[in-house]
């Protein structure tokens, strides 16, 4: 009897959570664990922002759905033979977006992960050799293994953010008050408007929708729409939870631009010190933050080595095995980190704010305008 139990639940798990678990593991790189996307993209709207929060998690969710519905109905699990459902023959298109998106994040994640080492008084190559060393051994032994770290690292997420969040609202909590009582916008030099934080919404969903294909290999247990439908649900909620708890965070130091404000790159470390939380707590961000990290490098280079794999089947060939799949990790990390302390983390303002637009032209609009046309005329089998 407890084995089918905890194997109903290990179903329940796997079919509706884990694909959220994945995208929202992928998704909270660098600027959205620092807390520096949730303002830019939310949070300096003040009393307002709270609405962009609401879009980005309706966007998250139906293009999720739209995702998970369609690589069920054709049984694809892999980015190449997605798109090729919505954009047919432009598919290499996709290739070229996802590989570039994949080495300039994983550039980013690398000098985010040298910084928070070099912040903690630790030589900074020594932030860059533990991620290649994680990273290449999670590809190493493959899904189930990428599948339970990323798990617990969503646990750590949730407990830290929830830890940091009470924490600051236990002390600084009455000026939340204050901020939606006189429905403060301060930190926008404009007029805010509803419109306005939707756009806002939209353009964070576009700018990382490309984190809803690294989670393709984790969709073949959804055999039903059921599952596409929840687990769309479930993924957009878990992607945005931890948005909601950094933005009233933010709310509660509202209007001081020298720790929530258009210059400050980390604003939860220069929250948590407001707040007296001492070495300790920073500590424990920083693990947070460093995990959050690796989790994204690794869903990048999981993504590029799943898509040799498919290339390699298509040819008749065998799968990469682990040996193969550990080499091409350590490689793409390697090639990486030299981009990044050349400097073209330098060129992401500009580069991937390109990319993103080529995802909303060859992802985000086929998806929802063909995709959801297939979707709507599929009957089931």
């Amino acid at each position: 009897m407890g084995d089918k139990n905890n194997t109903r639940k290990s179903s329940f798990y796997a079919k509706y959570l884990l694909p959220g678990v994945i995208l929202q593991s992928v998704l909270i790189g660098g600027g959205y664990a620092t807390g520096r996307e949730i303002y830019q993209y939310g949070a300096m709207f003040g009393s307002m922002g709270w609405i962009s929060g609401i879009t980005i998690a309706i966007g998250f969710s139906l293009f999720a759905f739209l995702t998970f519905e369609i690589c069920r109905m054709y049984k694809v699990y892999d980015y190449k033979n997605f798109i090729k459902q919505v954009i047919g023959p432009l598919w290499p298109v996709m290739d070229i977006l996802t590989i570039l998106i994949g080495i300039l994040l994983i550039a980013v994640m690398a000098a985010a992960t040298g910084s928070i080492f070099a912040q903690v008084g630790l030589p900074s190559f020594l932030g860059n050799v533990v991620i290649i060393v994680v990273v290449g051994l999670l590809n190493f032994f493959g899904d189930r293994i990428i599948e339970r770290f990323e798990s617990i690292g969503t646990i750590l997420l949730y407990a830290g953010y929830i830890l940091f969040t009470i924490i600051v609202i236990a002390r600084r909590g009455d000026h939340i008050g204050e901020v939606f009582a006189s429905h403060s916008t301060v930190a926008y030099d404009g007029k805010v408007t509803v419109a306005l934080c939707i756009w806002t919404g939209i353009l964070y969903v576009a700018y990382n929708i490309n984190a809803i294909p690294m989670g393709m290999f984790s969709l073949k247990r959804q055999t039903e729409r059921k599952h596409t439908l929840w687990g769309g649900l479930f993924a957009g909620l878990l992607m945005v939870i931890p948005w909601f708890l950094s933005y009233f965070a933010m709310m509660c130091f509202y209007g001081d631009m020298s720790i929530v404000g258009p210059e400050v790159e980390t604003p939860w470390t220069m929250m948590i010190t407001a707040v007296n939380g001492g070495a300790g707590l920073l500590t424990l961000f920083g693990i947070v933050m460093g995990w959050t990290l690796i989790e994204t490098a690794t869903g990048c280079i999981h993504m590029i080595i799943d898509r040799a794999d498919i290339a390699l089947q298509e040819k008749g060939r065998p799968a990469l095995d682990k040996k193969l799949r550990g080499i091409i990790a350590v490689a793409t990390l390697i090639a990486a980190l030299i981009f990044s302390r050349i400097g073209v983390v330098d060129l992401i303002g500009a580069g991937y704010t390109y990319l993103s637009y080529g995802f909303i032209i060859f992802y985000l609009l086929p998806t929802l305008l063909i995709g959801g046309y297939k979707i709507i005329k599929h009957k089931e089998a």
